[in-house]
């Protein structure tokens, strides 16, 4: 017998009436503004007959003749209606939609205050500026001096760039990127009244954005982009470049240069927009290879763009424009513009466009080739850090047999991050200072072992510790008892909100799940006022590693609440003998203790496949118990880790992983000698923040 499962009843009239009473009571400015534009709607037939060409229309529209004629009013009643009926229902769902989110972000008065004000206000100045620009012999600006226009956008606009700054990153950033986007490419390719009128309230808006939102605003130390946002801007940037040229050959309109219509084939446009697809795509991966491509076309771009402008400037000072065939200039220039913006973003996010192919990855993983990293590390093995030298900002000394040494070079100093990977590390030191002697570097290696600071001690070096690794070990490990009640209580919420835990290779997971994760990722890192760490500090590009793994707090909807990546740590025969925590974060409506569940999960996890301890990793600059009697280079190191606390935590993050009681291996710093202490510490200091500049450093130092 088939079982029909019952189906929930339809709502009544009575219960939407309700539901859009209780909308209404939230977002009463809104709700407001929108039964005024359907009643004008409704009086004026703007909903079945097109106002424009109407005398009713230019009677209510606003504008140089409006004004000119005394009506000062249609400020108020052209906000209320628009042209056309198709624009007319566009207009209303997107003020309902975008104002009301304002509204519920920024509070009733506020949202007010901004939409009308800067409605008001835009009007106001586009019509100044289309009368004072109208007395040239510009065609564009004669034609809109003439025009009229309808609409609340401008305000609409404003109250969205307001309320981005009521947003976390990265969303802040992208909501703010659309709104400059939107207005620069409708002045640049459209020029109406509307595009004008749209680029100051955003121009006007968005510098005001903090103080407007008042105490709903986000607080932010600072402009910090992580790399996945240098890169996607990129990326979209020459997605919407790509449109524009299709669809400035499938509907030319007339701009502020002319008709934008042009001899362009349509074999041209496609050959152009594959072309800006694939150079979109690497940036988005962060291939070096696309941002030189990028750079090349975006100046190729700028210089003829500069030099069509000397032209026309030239034969309009000569009177001799009458010689001059420009044919796409409406394109061109605004195409140019673009391009020379991306170039700027290009150069100044370089740091972020250098991450190698998954292919190449994968490839150096499995080839075993003599020499690399990956292949030393599966012979030799290595401390909890050692995975961290398979990061590509690295470089690679050769020694003894197919053993390595990983280094980098900030302000003329070689780091070295943590031990030779060899199993001969007198030989792997004698090699390095070798290599920096001969190269006018001053060595040093950061974050070793007890094991290389003592033998580096017996070959003339200098050894300080300067964090401590936290290790947890396996054996017998067991969630029970008193000291373990904070991560009980963690599996206990996580059980009651539906959360559980996935240890997967975060390259095979669909797009998905990855989204979510750079979207957890950015959020953490917008809002530090200083660009995310290195060196020591991976991201979800090292968690894209194959040989790394994930673990996931997931809910029964795929939402995911909380991440931490683990670095795999070799023994000699080539076997996983630990895990070293990496990534660890969480969303920010998550629960609190989705880390604690992580990492105790995981534990678990690992447990069960053999493995024998993970390492929670050493916080930098961060240790448990510091002496009076400390070199200079320890105590100006404590007073570095001092000024990062309120922006990265690292003392607090210590602290933390206290919850797990691990027992401690000193990391240490292994140098010449005394002399080059300051040099050290810059080039430590370079190699953990590459991408802060001197503005940012010097707002730390004051802090």
């Amino acid at each position: 017998m088939a079982v029909t499962a019952p189906t929930a009843p339809a709502p009544t009239p009575t219960a939407r009436g309700r539901a859009v009473v209780t909308v209404a009571r939230k977002v009463p400015f809104t709700a407001t503004v929108v039964v005024l534009m359907i009643v004008g709607g409704l009086a004026t037939g703007a909903f079945w007959s097109p106002l424009d060409g109407r005398p009713l229309g230019a009677d209510l529209a606003f504008g140089i003749p409006s004004f000119a004629d005394g009506r000062w009013w249609t400020v108020v009643t052209g906000a209320l209606v628009a042209g056309h009926p198709l624009l007319y229902v566009l207009t209303l769902g997107l003020f309902a939609v975008a104002v009301g989110w304002a509204e519920v972000r920024c509070g009733t008065a506020r949202t007010a205050l901004v939409t009308i004000g800067f409605h008001v206000g835009a009007v106001l100045i586009t019509a100044g500026l289309v009368l004072a620009v109208a007395a040239t012999d510009w065609p564009w600006a004669q034609a809109l001096a003439a025009d009229v226009d309808t609409g609340f956008s401008a305000g609409m606009m404003a109250a969205l760039a307001v309320a981005s700054a009521t947003l976390p990153a990265p969303w802040r950033l992208r909501l703010r990127i659309v709104l400059v986007a939107y207005a620069v490419v409708g002045l640049l390719f459209l020029g109406g009244l509307a595009d004008l009128e749209h680029a100051f309230a955003v121009a006007l808006a968005l510098p005001l954005s903090r103080r407007l939102a008042g105490p709903h605003a986000v607080p932010v130390r600072g402009a910090t982009l992580g790399r996945r946002e240098w890169r996607l801007v990129a990326a979209v940037a020459l997605g919407v470049i790509a449109s524009i040229r299709v669809l400035t050959l499938v509907v030319p309109v007339v701009g502020p240069l002319g008709n934008t219509a042009s001899d362009s084939t349509v074999l041209e446009t496609v050959i152009s927009v594959v072309i800006s697809l694939l150079l979109a795509d690497g940036l988005r991966r962060g291939r070096r290879l696309a941002w030189v491509a990028g750079l090349v076309l975006g100046g190729v771009y700028l210089a003829l763009g500069l030099l069509v402008v000397g032209v026309v400037t030239y034969a309009h000072a000569t009177n001799q424009m009458d010689q001059v065939e420009l044919v796409g200039l409406a394109v061109f220039v605004p195409n140019a513009v673009l391009w020379s913006a991306l170039t700027v973003w290009l150069v100044a996010g370089r740091r972020a466009f250098a991450v190698p192919s998954r292919r190449r990855v994968r490839k150096a993983s499995s080839s075993g080739t003599p020499g690399t990293a990956r292949a030393a590390l599966h012979r030799f093995g290595g401390p909890t850090i050692s995975w961290m030298t398979t990061w590509p900002e690295n470089r690679y000394l050769p020694t003894g047999d197919d053993g390595v040494v990983a280094y980098r070079v900030h302000a003329g100093v070689a780091v070295a991050l943590g031990d030779p990977i060899t199993d001969d590390l007198p030989a792997a030191l004698d090699d390095f200072r070798g290599l920096a002697e001969r190269s006018g570097w001053v060595p040093c290696l950061f974050s070793t072992t007890a094991e290389l600071a003592t033998v580096a001690e017996d070959r003339g070096w200098r050894a300080l510790q300067v964090a401590e690794d936290t290790v947890v070990d396996l054996e017998g490990l067991a969630f029970t008892g008193k000291p373990w009640q904070a991560v009980r209580s963690a599996f206990n919420r996580a059980k009651k909100d539906g959360i559980s835990h996935r240890l997967v290779h975060l390259d095979q997971e669909p797009r998905a799940v990855v989204a979510q994760v750079r979207s957890i990722s950015e959020e953490w890192v917008g809002d530090k006022g200083l660009p995310e760490m290195g060196f020591t500090l991976g991201g979800v590009e090292e968690a894209l590693d194959p040989e790394v793994r994930t673990g996931l707090a997931v809910d029964s909807e795929g939402t995911v609440h909380g991440v931490t990546s683990w670095l795999p740590v070799y023994g000699p025969d080539g076997v996983v003998v630990g895990w070293t925590l990496d990534v660890m974060r969480r969303r920010s409506e998550g629960f609190r203790a989705v880390v604690e569940y992580l990492i105790a999960s995981a534990c678990l996890a690992f447990q069960a496949e053999g493995a024998r301890f993970v390492s929670l990793s050493g916080a930098p600059l961060a240790r448990s118990e510091r002496t009076e009697s400390e070199p200079v280079l320890d105590r100006a190191l404590d007073q570095l880790g001092a000024m990062l606390e309120p922006y990265y935590g690292f003392r607090s993050l210590h602290q933390f992983k206290a919850k797990f009681r691990p027992r401690h291996e000193p990391m240490f710093l292994v140098y010449r000698d005394e002399a080059d202490l300051p040099r050290v510490g810059i080039g430590i200091g370079r190699a953990y923040l590459p991408d802060a500049g001197f503005r940012e450093l010097v707002a730390l130092v004051r802090e």
